[in-house]
């Protein structure tokens, strides 16, 4: 994969989530909720948290931490314009863009981007902030 997130600055909050044993997971990968307190990689869906470390596809590993809250260097989907202040969401494999309205109620909402984020490019987001 690419575009992965990069850790800039805690606290950080990691929890523990299952995930597929047969499934590789790159560090800094945006995942989200395939089941409850369940993680899958995925390019839209409700945001389950940053994977903090690698996981092998050959392994047998079913938990994985994943942070749900600290600040990140992520990057804006391909003909996006993210400004300072707009909440974000998943918008591809690793990518982000602006939330909708509604997507604060249905909880895909990834954080709150610190900066303006140009297309392709990348940019702090506090993964986390709701507001």
């Amino acid at each position: 994969m690419a575009n992965e997130a990069i850790q800039v600055e805690g606290e950080y909050i990691i929890h523990d989530f299952t995930v597929a044993a047969s499934t590789g997971i790159k560090q800094g990968a945006l995942l989200i909720l395939s089941d409850p307190r369940t993680a899958a990689t995925g390019e839209l869906g409700v945001f389950a948290g940053v994977a903090m470390t690698e996981k092998d596809a050959t392994s047998d590993q079913t938990e994985l931490g994943l942070c749900t809250d600290g600040i990140f260097t992520m990057t804006a989907q391909s003909g996006t314009t993210i400004v300072a202040g707009a909440m974000v969401i998943i918008s591809g494999t690793n990518t982000i863009t602006n939330a909708a309205a509604g997507d604060l109620l249905t909880g895909l909402v990834v954080g709150k981007a610190l900066e303006d984020i140009a297309s392709n490019t990348t940019g702090e987001v506090h993964v986390g902030a709701s507001a």
